[in-house]
C-alpha cells in the first residue's frame, strides 16, 4: 500500500471536527474539488480530445485556481459508446487518454502541488466488449458466465416480449434480446443505459470481489478516491417486478424499481471497507432520490463519505427554492453525522449560466452563476466545481451532425443529450480551438464567441468569473469565519437570503429584481459591484 504524504491547507489553517481519524484524514469534509471531464480539458497528444498528458500539463492552473482535489471523469479502458462510462477493462487508463505510466506521473505530480486524485469507479455495469460479457454470450443460459449479469427469458409464447416493462435512462426499452451461439433468438440482458452497458448481477460475489480488487489497484497507486457512478443504483429487486407506469427517462424517484433497492447500502458498506483500509482517501456517490430521508441513508457513517444530493444543481434561482434545498440537504446529512456536498453543475445537467439565463440573456446567467458560486462555498461542507464553470462557460447549442451523446440516437432523436455542456475547454488564443489542441478538429466544436472567455483573457482581468472563483477559494482557506457545519438564517428582504456561519462568515444573496441593503459587517467579497451601497440583483456578498 501507498504511503500518502500530501498534506492540504485545510490541515493548518482550518479545523473541522471529524467523527474519526485525523484532521489530515478527514481532509475532504471541506475540500474544494474539481471535476475534470478529460475529453474536455486539455489535449496535448493533437488528436482533438484531451488526455492524461494534458491535464499533467494544466496543473500549474488548478494550483493557482486553488483548488484541493481532481475528479476524473472516466479514463479507464472502453469502447467509449458512452464516452468511457462502459468500462471493458476496469484496471488498465484507455489509450484515448494515455497509459499507466502517465497516469502514475499525473498522481505523483498533482501530489507534489498539494491536489489528490480522485477517479471514477463504475459499478453497476461493463461493456459490452467487457471480456466477463463476451464470455456470457458464447455460453448459454443458466451458466456461470450469465450469472455474473441480469439474463432473463422473455415473456411470451416465443419469448419475444421484454422480460419486464423497464425502460432505459437513455430512452427506449431497458431490454435487448441475444442471439444464442446457434443462431436462434435467445435470452434478454438488462441495460438501464445503453444496449452496450449491460448491467451487473450484484448478488454474485465475483461482481463485489472484482471491484474490490479494482479499488485496491487504483488505491496502491496512490489515488485518494472515488465517485461512484450510479451509486443509487446495482441491487435490483427480487423478481424484477414491472414500474407501476413506463417513465421517462431521467424522472428519478424513490419508488422506481429500477434503484434505491434497499440492498444497495450492504454494496456501499462493503466498498467503504476497502475505503478504509486506505486512511485519507474518500467516495462520493452519485445518488439520485427524492426524499432527504433516503438520501441520509447513503451517507451514513459504515457507506458512502460523501453523496451527491444535487439540490443546488436542479432547482431555479429562487430565494425560497434555494432556501429548502440547503435546509433539507443539511438536515439529511445532520440526521446521520454526515458532511453536505455541494455541486451547480456536472457533465450530466446543464451549466448553472444557461441555467439561469432567462430567455437566453447569458449576461443575467453569469451573474447569477457568480452569486451563486459564492453562495455555494460560503456553505459548511464539500464543494464540487465542474471544469469551465469557473470561466462562466454556457452550454453550447450544438449542430445536430455534431451531436455524439449515446441520449441524441437512443432517444429516437428527441433528446440533445448532454453534449452542450461538455465542449472542451478555452484556454487561450483569438479562436478555436483556443489552445485546447493543436488542431481544430476537436471531438465537439467549440464556439468562436468563447473568445472573451478563455483562461488568458480572464487571468488578466481582476474582476472576470475566473478572478472570482480564485479569490473566492482562497478567502474560503484563509479565513476562519467559514468555520463550523451550520448555517444561521437571517431575516432578508423578499426574493433575498442570508446566512450566518459560526465562525463569523455572513453570506448575502440577492434573487430579487432590485437592490437591497446588505446586512452589518465588513465586507469581504462581492460577485458584482455594490450600486450606490447596495447589494445589485443577482449577486451575492461575503462579509464578517
Amino acid at each position: 500500500m501507498q504511503t500518502r504524504t500530501v498534506q492540504s491547507r485545510m490541515d493548518t489553517e482550518q479545523s473541522m471536527s471529524a467523527p474519526t481519524g485525523s484532521d489530515a484524514d478527514a481532509w475532504w469534509r471541506s475540500a474544494v474539488v474539481y471535476q475534470i471531464y478529460p475529453r474536455s480539458f486539455s489535449d496535448l497528444s493533437g488528436d482533438g480530445v484531451g488526455d492524461l498528458a494534458g491535464i499533467i500539463d494544466k496543473l500549474g492552473y488548478l494550483e493557482l485556481l486553488g483548488v484541493d482535489a481532481v475528479w476524473l471523469s472516466p479514463i479507464m479502458r472502453s469502447p467509449m459508446a458512452d464516452h468511457g462510462y462502459d468500462v471493458s477493462d476496469p484496471r488498465d487508463i484507455d489509450p484515448l487518454f494515455g497509459d499507466l505510466a502517465t497516469f502514475d506521473e499525473l498522481v505523483r505530480s498533482a501530489h507534489d502541488r498539494d491536489i489528490r486524485v480522485t477517479m471514477d469507479l463504475v459499478p453497476n455495469h461493463t461493456s459490452d466488449q467487457h471480456p466477463w460479457f463476451t464470455d456470457a454470450l458464447r455460453s448459454g443460459p443458466g451458466s456461470a458466465a450469465r450469472a455474473r449479469y441480469i439474463f432473463a427469458d422473455g415473456r411470451g409464447p416465443d419469448g419475444s416480449t421484454p422480460p419486464n416493462n423497464w425502460t432505459s435512462v437513455f430512452g427506449g426499452s431497458a431490454w435487448s434480446r441475444i442471439r444464442e451461439s446457434d443462431g436462434t433468438p435467445g435470452q434478454w440482458y438488462l441495460h438501464l443505459f445503453a444496449p452496450e452497458q449491460p448491467d451487473l448481477n450484484w448478488e454474485n460475489p465475483e461482481v463485489l470481489a472484482d471491484l474490490q480488487a479494482t479499488m485496491r489497484f487504483w488505491l496502491d497507486r496512490g489515488v485518494d478516491g472515488f465517485r461512484i457512478d450510479v451509486a443509487h443504483g446495482m441491487a435490483k429487486p427480487e423478481g424484477l417486478p414491472d414500474m407501476a407506469e413506463s417513465v421517462e427517462i431521467l424522472r428519478h424517484t424513490d419508488d422506481d424499481p429500477r434503484f434505491n433497492n434497499e440492498g444497495v447500502h450492504d454494496i456501499h458498506r462493503s466498498i467503504r471497507s476497502v475505503m478504509d483500509e486506505y486512511p485519507g482517501t474518500f467516495n462520493v456517490g452519485e445518488v439520485w432520490v427524492s426524499s432527504p430521508e433516503e438520501f441520509a441513508k447513503y451517507v451514513r457513517s459504515d457507506e458512502l463519505h460523501l453523496g451527491f444530493n444535487f439540490a443546488l444543481a436542479t432547482v431555479d434561482f429562487d430565494a425560497a427554492q434555494i432556501r429548502e434545498a440547503v435546509d433539507t440537504s443539511l438536515a439529511a446529512t445532520a440526521s446521520v453525522g454526515a458532511v453536505p456536498t455541494w455541486t451547480l453543475s456536472n457533465h450530466d445537467v446543464p451549466r448553472e449560466v444557461s441555467r439561469y439565463a432567462p430567455d437566453g440573456d447569458l449576461a443575467t446567467g453569469i451573474s447569477r452563476a457568480r452569486a451563486m458560486i459564492m453562495f455555494e462555498l460560503a456553505l459548511p461542507g464539500t464543494a464540487f466545481i465542474y471544469n469551465g464553470a469557473e470561466l462562466g462557460l454556457p452550454d453550447v447549442d450544438l449542430p445536430d451532425d455534431a451531436l455524439v451523446d449515446p441520449v441524441w440516437e437512443n432517444s429516437g432523436y428527441t433528446d440533445r443529450g448532454r453534449d452542450g455542456c461538455r465542449v472542451p475547454l478555452p484556454w487561450e488564443g483569438d479562436e478555436p480551438p483556443f489552445g485546447f489542441s493543436s488542431t481544430g478538429d476537436t471531438w465537439l466544436p467549440m464556439p468562436a464567441a468563447w473568445r472573451p472567455l478563455t483562461v488568458e483573457a480572464q487571468l488578466e482581468d481582476i474582476y472576470s468569473t475566473l478572478s472570482l472563483y480564485r479569490q473566492a477559494i482562497e478567502l474560503r482557506y484563509a479565513r476562519l469565519e467559514f468555520s463550523g457545519d451550520t448555517v444561521q438564517w437571517y431575516g432578508a428582504p423578499d426574493g433575498c437570503l442570508a446566512f450566518r456561519r459560526p465562525g463569523g462568515l455572513i453570506c448575502a444573496l440577492n434573487a430579487s429584481d432590485q437592490p437591497v441593503p446588505l446586512p452589518p459587517g465588513q465586507i469581504l467579497l462581492v460577485s458584482t459591484p455594490l450600486e450606490k451601497g447596495l447589494l445589485a440583483p443577482n449577486a451575492a456578498a461575503w462579509l464578517v
